[in-house]
């Protein structure tokens, strides 16, 4: 079977960007943040999603040697393949596939009950079935097509947490009233209860939490296959990451800790709601649900994307069979997103019939997957750049190098590898390593006996 290295390139630099950009900012910032701030207290959640987004960077730089220097459709898991070992390679797709297609099911959950608060009188099921029927045909269409709605999708998530940033920055210095405050409150809130309220052991608590919460900027890689312009537009989105996460995560966690005291965060409702009605924003609690509506679309439209592009990688590379590399007139590979999108529709099933069995254990592994694909990807580009060298090529020849290196990847990978780890001090998450090392382990044994399986088909007599 003749292998190709990427799909129809359509997608344009303004895309790119805002696909890494809205990729991160997902549900986690608009409903659960208010939980990090209850948790580890404001320094300490500064300081936690301060090294978190350093994290995300690093693994960005290491993706970004990767990617424009082989900009594949599928992109990490060939590269985990080729420069770690094809076990890895097909473990990481696998992680990565079920990671998406577990959010998927949630999404269109959400996205129910979301449109249920404004009618009532029609069911959950139904709202959820018409977004997967919208979602579905976006990226039946062309690549084209979910680029467009991705791009409009992050838009919209880029203006409310800006809206927020500006108005809730002049709420703190008084330059906006808030109802039941005397007196602007400026940064009061940081020093009422100590620096570390619940102990400074709530911030690698909430470092775990973080990190999921980050998930989501690796898919710069997936879109560098099909991106007009890889060499340039890659290295843009990847320089910005940093900026970016500084701007609209800590921008936005430093306003939600100056004006919501620790204790009352994340224990009835959003803070972006709560900040907008101290504020006095007529409908903020309708307002901010229509956001998380988009922001819950744009999740499911990138996890239909990630998922389906992940298992037309597969069956390129001869993993899995090749009906999953078949595509439209229009290069979208439509049994890999019919695929997609019935595993994302089990996930939905299971959430609601198996909750306290079959979708505990995929959250739990999907949790902790896509640290994982973080260690694989900075792996791979200490790898790669060793190969490269063994070459005899010169450096200068790479349109992109990871800086720093070997310092920026190695810490990339013990970085997130010790985010794994530190899982085992939280009762909490503890499950989760329960689950996906046996699973990890299960994935590499069955390729390597179904490989030696197939060596022993091809040699037996025929």
């Amino acid at each position: 079977m003749s292998k190709q290295t990427h799909l129809s390139r359509q997608m344009e630099s303004r895309h790119v960007l805002m696909i890494s950009l809205g990729g991160v900012i997902g549900t986690g910032l608009f409903l659960s943040s208010g939980y990090t701030i209850h948790e580890a207290g404001p320094i300490g959640t500064l300081l936690a999603y301060s090294v978190g987004a350093l994290l995300v960077y690093l693994v960005m730089l290491c993706l970004g040697e990767l990617a424009v220097a082989m900009p594949y459709t599928g992109a990490f898991h060939v590269y985990a393949k080729r420069y770690i070992g094809p076990g890895t390679g097909f473990t990481v797709a696998v992680l990565y596939w079920l990671t998406w297609t577990i959010a998927l099911g949630s999404e269109f959950t959400a996205a129910g009950l979301i449109m249920q608060t404004w009618f009532p009188h029609v069911a959950t099921w139904i709202w959820s079935l018409l977004f997967m029927v919208v979602i579905f045909t976006v990226n039946a269409l062309s690549v084209r097509w979910f680029a467009e709605a991705e791009f409009w999708f992050a838009s919209i998530k880029v203006f409310a947490i800006i809206a927020f940033i500006v108005l809730g920055g002049l709420a703190i210095v008084g330059w906006l009233p808030l109802h039941g405050h005397a007196q602007a409150p400026l940064l009061s809130n940081y020093t009422r209860n100590g620096w570390f309220p619940n102990g400074f052991g709530g911030v690698f608590t909430t470092m775990l939490t973080v990190n999921f919460a980050f998930s989501g900027t690796e898919l710069i890689g997936i879109t560098a296959g099909e991106t007009k312009d890889p060499a340039k537009t890659i290295p843009k989105a990847i320089h910005t990451t940093l900026w970016r996460l500084i701007i609209f995560f800590i921008g936005s966690m430093f306003v939600m800790a100056a004006l919501i005291p620790y204790k009352q965060a994340g224990v009835t409702q959003s803070p972006f709601v709560l900040v907008f009605k101290e504020i006095g924003i007529p409908y903020a609690a309708d307002l901010m649900n229509f956001v998380v509506l988009t922001a819950i679309m744009s999740a499911a439209n990138s996890g239909l994307y990630a998922s389906t592009r992940m298992l037309w990688s597969l069956a390129n590379e001869g993993t899995i069979p090749k009906i999953f590399k078949k595509t439209t007139k229009r290069d979208v590979p439509l049994i890999a997103l019919i695929t997609s999108m019935l595993g994302g529709i089990l996930a939905l099933l299971s959430s609601v019939y198996a909750a306290d069995s079959v979708y505990l254990v995929l959250v739990s592994i999907s949790g902790l997957a896509v640290v994982i694909v973080w260690m694989a990807i900075a792996l791979s580009e200490i790898n790669f750049r060793k190969a490269y060298r063994r070459s005899g090529k010169p450096l200068d020849q790479l349109a992109f190098k990871t800086p720093g290196y070997p310092l920026v990847p190695w810490l990339a990978f013990i970085l997130s590898g010790l985010s794994c780890l530190l899982i085992w001090f939280d009762p909490n998450q503890r499950i989760a390593l329960y689950y996906t090392v046996p699973f990890v382990l299960l994935y590499y044994a069955g390729y390597y006996l179904r490989q030696k399986w197939h060596k022993r088909q091809l040699k037996a007599p025929r």
